[in-house]
């Protein structure tokens, strides 16, 4: 039988599950398959009912969400009049990725594959969940049930005997090729290409706007462990939008130091152009990218060299190497027998692809430049609660931003890249300009005046709620209680004048946990004990809004009509959010190098569970 061509598509928040899907695409090659590999939201969805071999790659995002590059595909399918044999020529298999430790473990993908085979789909083989929390990660999972996939796919679709499968070890083709010029453009606008001081509509990742930074203030004390800061930005002539609870995403670039070390491992020249052509008709070149680009410009805004490698890097990393004692190392850490010592070596001290670059000199530096975009992900931005509102602020975007450094068993601290970055830039010493755009959160706020708001903010956690209060306010909204903690009144109790003065103004009630200031730590839950009947009246009686958050990002979960309450968890030493389902407590967490600080001090089991099942359990509780 001829080979019908194999459909990969991806819902991904944060990399994975692409990594997975352009692997799938990969191994398609190598089986002499063709192979389309994209985004959900990407693909034409109407065009699925004449597709007859389809593989879903689906993360689960928040509490059971579909991932941002998904939602309109999520919407679609779930229509409910869809015929029940649309998908009925339709072979499909579905890989979910998740994490056990949240209550609606891979829900995304559980739901998906119902859905397939409700609208007439036939499964290839079972579905497959992968477990971030397995002690060798999702590739638990989803290396057997590959196998298990090509094996049906060659039985439908056998590889042509006249050509044979590709061997790991050989290169497929890249999938760019890249033509350095002889000397540099006359005319060359890199820093403005897709961001502009003026866009002509909302500024968006396609287009962000160049944000010109204002202030770049540290708000900790200078002996506090963690250096904070409040970052303003003036967005006069943006055309952004936004509302309390939303979220700002901002591309960071990398170092100068670490651009300079990659182009000397890889032999190449920072000032050299390039113009990037596609190998096959029909691949769209990288719209970050600006034609013609110089080396320069593709690593400190493209090239992902700060992250910890993915498995699939070593894979293809085993291929370029011409060097025999690095290529059976690398070999060995890609291989599923060796995904323990990978893990010890990269995921445990988080080591960087630039380090790992360094530790393999002989094949950093025979690798050819075409490979470099298949080699290294894309840099993405960074999401940062928006602290400030425009009803207060109108030209004006305020973040509160943790630069994240902790040391693992390697001399180099680790470094957040957006937040050092963020930290570094000083608006003193003359113009800085920031991309950035907006996208919707998951807290909202009632828009009913007299309904009170209940906000528990610890740390940095606060900072949508501060963007919350200023719009409440401003609307001559009372009602507002928060709960802040932090260590020390005098290091890290961040706007405490600005929430005294409104406490005066009658505006707000403020609760404080400052636990390091006696010799037993007093936390935000224990003030939740301490004023239960308010709180209880305030729920029950007042039918007011709970929120619990944490840094960076806002996850949401809603349980009973009555009492809406928004949660969501952060987990300080691996600075991801975590929601707050049945198995939140046992969750293992992957600390940095094994150590790193506690995790953040959350609500104790007893309130969250009652929280996460029924609130009228709170009154007994409290």
């Amino acid at each position: 039988m001829p080979s019908p061509g194999l459909l990969v598509l991806f819902g991904s928040q944060t990399g994975t599950a692409q990594d997975v899907a352009e692997r799938l695409g990969r191994d398609a090659r190598r089986r002499r398959l063709d192979c389309r590999v994209q985004a959900l939201d990407s693909y034409s969805v109407v065009n699925l009912i004449n597709e007859p071999l389809v593989v879903f790659v689906c993360a689960t995002a928040g509490q059971g969400e579909p991932p941002d590059n998904m939602k309109n595909f999520w919407r679609f399918i779930f229509r409910k009049n869809l015929p029940s044999t649309s998908l009925c020529q339709m072979d499909f298999a579905v890989l979910g990725l998740g994490d056990s430790s949240y209550a609606k473990f891979n829900f995304v993908a559980k739901k998906l594959y119902r859905r397939l085979l409700q609208l007439g789909g036939s499964a290839l083989l079972p579905l497959c969940l992968g477990d971030d929390q397995h002690e060798l990660g999702p590739d638990a999972a989803v290396d057997p049930w590959l196998h298990d996939l090509w094996e049906k796919v060659l039985w439908l679709y056998p590889v042509p005997p006249d050509l044979g499968v590709i061997p790991t070890g050989v290169p497929l083709p890249s999938t760019f090729t890249l033509h350095f010029l002889l000397e540099a453009p006359r005319t060359c606008s890199e820093e403005q290409h897709g961001a502009s001081t003026d866009p002509q509509g909302p500024p968006s990742e396609r287009q962000p706007f160049l944000a010109p930074m204002v202030t770049n203030q540290r708000v900790t004390g200078p002996s506090h462990f963690q250096d904070v800061r409040l970052i303003e930005f003036d967005i006069t002539g943006s055309r952004l939008s936004f509302a309390a609870g939303d979220v700002v995403l901002i591309q960071p670039e990398n170092r100068a130091s670490d651009l300079w070390r990659f182009c000397q491992a890889l032999g190449l020249d920072p000032d050299q152009y390039f113009t990037l052509q596609p190998r096959e008709p029909g691949v769209p070149c990288p719209a970050q990218l600006p034609q013609p680009c110089s080396v320069r410009h593709l690593v400190a805004h493209y090239l992902d060299i700060a992250r910890v490698p993915r498995r699939s890097f070593f894979e293809l990393l085993a291929c370029l190497s011409p060097h025999e004692l690095e290529r059976e190392k690398l070999l060995q850490l890609s291989s599923p027998q060796g995904q323990e010592e990978l893990y010890s070596y990269c995921n445990r001290p988080r080591r960087t692809i630039l380090e790992v670059l360094c530790d393999f000199p002989h094949t950093a530096g025979a690798i050819p430049a075409d490979y470099l975009l298949d080699l290294i992900p894309l840099i993405r931005p960074r999401a940062f609660s928006i602290a400030s509102s425009l009803l207060a602020h109108p030209l004006r975007l305020q973040i509160l931003v943790a630069v994240v450094q902790y040391q693992t068993r390697l001399k180099e601290p680790r470094r957040g890249l957006c937040s050092s970055w963020l930290a570094s830039l000083d608006p003193g010493q003359g113009p800085v300009y920031v991309p950035l755009w907006v996208r919707p959160g998951g807290l909202t706020f009632p828009e009913t005046p007299d309904t009170p708001v209940i906000m528990v903010g610890p740390g940095t956690g606060v900072a949508p709620f501060r963007a919350a209060i200023q719009e409440r306010v401003a609307r001559d909204q009372t009602g507002n209680f928060l709960f802040f903690g932090c260590r020390w009144r005098d290091q890290d109790f961040y706007w405490e004048a600005e929430w005294l003065q409104l406490e005066r103004k009658g505006y707000l009630m403020l609760f404080t946990a400052f636990s390091r200031e006696q010799e037993r730590k007093i936390y935000v839950q224990h003030r939740l004990r301490e004023l239960g009947p308010l709180v209880w009246d305030l729920l029950d009686r007042q039918g007011a809004y709970f929120y619990l958050a944490g840094l960076q990002r806002t996850l949401r979960f809603q349980r009973d009509r009555r009492f809406p309450v928004i949660l969501c968890h952060i987990c300080v030493s691996c600075h991801k959010v975590h929601g707050l389902g049945s198995g939140w407590r046992s969750a293992r967490t992957r600390a940095p190098g094994g150590g790193g600080p506690p995790p953040a001090q959350a609500l104790p089991a007893s309130i969250l569970e009652n929280l996460s099942n029924k609130l009228w359990a709170l009154r007994g509780c409290f």
